[in-house]
Order: structure tokens, then sequence, then C-alpha cells
């Protein structure tokens, strides 16, 4: 049946991360991450996420490069011209998805380490909490799960 994660690298505001916490649990990701900032918990949080499915955080992108688990690929979410579209993209198994900060995206580094990158239609990015949970819709439309 597989699992997920996603995370996002270098965040901008905490509630984007509350947001994603949330999606990730009701679509049934495994987990949660953030790279190099970390996250304070929010009082609009009424679901606790917190106590459904775990956030990890890495202090640097090789720190958490150096856990991804075994035989698990790396997606980046990315504007960029090899990323292939959300819509023709099959979903492995296991993944972790890899969101970058709205203004600045994934760095270069970070992009050739992803073993795919994917991105939404458009020319413009989206909300990076929304982004995520419409790559976790996805995911769970192609690969039918057992949701909370």
């Amino acid at each position: 049946m597989g699992y997920c994660g996603i995370g996002i690298l270098q965040h901008k505001r905490d509630y984007n991360i509350g947001t994603l916490w949330r999606s990730a649990y009701i679509l049934g990701a495994s987990f949660i991450f953030t790279i190099d900032k970390n996250y304070k918990k929010q009082t609009s949080d009424v679901m606790k996420t917190w106590a459904r499915i775990p956030l990890f955080h890495y202090s640097t992108f090789e720190d958490f490069r150096n856990n991804i688990p075994y035989d698990c690929l790396l997606i980046g979410v990315e504007l960029d011209d090899k990323a292939v579209p959300l819509h023709e993209f099959q979903h492995p198994k296991r993944a972790i998805y890899l969101l970058g900060a709205e203004d600045n995206g994934l760095p270069p580094k970070a992009r050739e380490a992803c073993h795919n990158l994917i991105q939404l239609p458009g020319s413009h990015s989206l909300n990076v909490a929304v982004t995520g949970s419409i790559v976790l819709h996805d995911r769970v439309t192609k690969i039918p799960t057992k949701l909370p």
C-alpha cells in the first residue's frame, strides 16, 4: 500500500505548516516535516493533529536527505521546465513530497536531489499549504488508501 510524507524547506509562515499538517492528516500522509526553520504549535489547531501524525524537524537539507527512509523517492514540487504536470504524474508507493517557500521555491541543490519534479497547472506559485494539499489529494485519488 505504501506511505508518504510531505514538508517544507525554509517556510515563511507558521500557519502554512499548521494548515499543511491538518491536510496531511486528513489526506492520509504518514508524517510531515520542516527543514531549516522550526514550527511553533498554533492555538488554531482544533484537530490536534500533533497527536495524530508526527512532525519531524531537520536543521539542514543534508540532515533531511540523510534520513530519508529506504526505497522512498523524493518528489520536489516546483515550477520547473523539467517538472512533470501533476495530472500526468504516477505517484510512487513510498514518497516524500518536498515543497519550497512561495517566494523562493526549491533551491537548485534540493531540485537536483529529487528523484522527480512535479508541478501544478499555472505559471505562478500557489500558497505552499494549498499546493501541498492539492498534491496529497491527487495522490489519494490515484493510490486509494484508507483515510482517517
